[in-house]
């Protein structure tokens, strides 16, 4: 019978891997809708204004920034239960199975960084993008995973998933340090309660998930309002949510909270975000365009540079005996998943919009180009480099037909 942590992590690993065949699904739906007839429908639609206007309190944007500040702070705030949990209680708690990943996030942070300052330097407002090709969409690297079906062993896909939460840590740190605008002392000073309250309700171990949702919309009001980026509210609210109930210890509102807005998650916001963030004007790109060096220098970081960055570090503290190489993965399956890690969407198309969104400065190229194409060189690279390297799956001997002779 398998443990209750086996079962959770299976069930997590199923789920992110069909998000990330739907997100496909998404992105090639973006695309064919900014390619064809439906282009000015799909921009109609991006662009309709949504306003909430309550006393003082006046919040008014396209529906695209509603999709990009909203519904990705959920997404956030999912990311953040996830690491809460993976660091009590999951794969993060142990100190040895976070060496190898952990050194693998780091290079794969700063090579593609690098990489994409090399083709930028000489340029202060391409300088923006630098952190576009630094992260890793796990659901997409899942739903590649998912096409190799059962030949993929369990290690791999937990290195993966752990890479893809400790680079999650270090978007989440760039948007909050390099992405934030002006700031507003006095909207800080409203996020600040809000975070006071939090801590209140947290020692108090209260486990209402409606109080704590309440105290979320302030704070992604406040911070919104204060030039730092609202999607970090997510993230914070989620490191006040208990782990567990004190009254009754078989409760624990982080993982309720973390399995109902799983599927929600998967199957509604991220889509949505791919098909609002990825349907990029194919046939209206000049040649001098896609040559440009933001989106070539994205290209190249998350093709290049995350597979050297990952699979160069984590050789080094292998051979240095300061990591081990996990069971059942060897190191053809160690170089396939750093090739597939550089697949950078989700997180990549975000801080794009970011660095690039509201300048002037970004008709003259469209750094979502380079993340297509740097995604997919890694997707397709990554898949064909393990369908040919792990083990078949081992198939049932056949049955032994006996002839027996007929006794008369």
């Amino acid at each position: 019978m398998q443990n209750h942590k086996t079962t959770f992590i299976d069930a997590f690993l199923r789920l992110e891997s069909a998000s990330g065949i739907l997100l496909m699904l998404a992105t090639a739906l973006a695309l064919i809708f900014a390619n064809s007839f439906l282009e000015p429908f799909y921009h109609f639609l991006l662009e309709i204004p949504i306003q909430i206007h309550i006393g003082a309190l006046d919040i008014n944007k396209p529906l695209l920034l509603w999709i990009n500040d909203g519904l990705m702070t959920i997404f956030f705030f999912l990311v953040g239960l996830e690491l809460k949990r993976e660091f009590l209680e999951g794969e993060l708690s142990n100190r040895r199975n976070i060496i190898l990943p952990g050194v693998g996030a780091v290079g794969g942070m700063v090579i593609p960084a690098f990489i994409y300052l090399l083709f930028n330097s000489g340029n202060p407002d391409a300088l923006r993008g630098w952190a576009v090709p630094v992260a890793t969409d796990i659901a997409f690297t899942l739903g590649v995973l998912a096409l190799l079906g059962s030949r993929v062993p369990i290690s791999i896909k937990v290195f993966l998933t752990s890479l893809a939460i400790l680079d999650d840590i270090g978007a989440i740190v760039i948007i909050a340090v390099f992405y934030t605008a002006e700031i507003s002392m006095t909207a800080l000073g409203v996020a600040a309660g809000c975070v006071l309250v939090l801590v209140f309700l947290n020692n108090r171990n209260w486990v209402s998930h409606s109080s704590y949702m309440m105290v979320g919309v302030i704070l992604w009001i406040a911070l919104l309002k204060s030039g730092i980026h609202a999607t970090l509210a997510g993230v914070i609210l989620a490191v006040f949510i208990p782990m567990q109930s004190k009254k009754d210890p078989d409760v624990s509102p982080l993982k309720i909270l973390e399995h109902d807005l799983h599927t929600v998650v998967a199957f509604v916001i991220l889509p949505v975000f791919a098909f609002a963030n990825s349907g990029v004007m194919l046939s209206g790109i000049t040649a001098e365009q896609a040559l440009h060096s933001v989106p070539v220098g994205v290209a190249l970081g998350l093709f290049l540079g995350k597979q050297i960055g990952i699979f160069a570090l984590c050789w080094l503290f292998i051979k240095l005996k300061l990591a081990t190489l996990p069971s059942g993965m060897n190191w053809s399956g160690l170089y396939g998943a750093s090739v597939l890690c550089g697949i950078g969407f989700t997180m990549s198309l975000f801080i794009g919009s970011l660095a690039f969104g509201e300048t002037e400065f970004h008709d003259m190229f469209d750094e979502r180009l380079g993340i297509i194409v740097g995604s997919l060189l890694s997707g397709v690279l990554g898949f064909f480099v393990l369908r040919y390297s792990l083990p078949p799956v081992e198939k049932p001997d056949a049955p032994v037909e006996v002839e027996v002779e007929k006794v008369v």
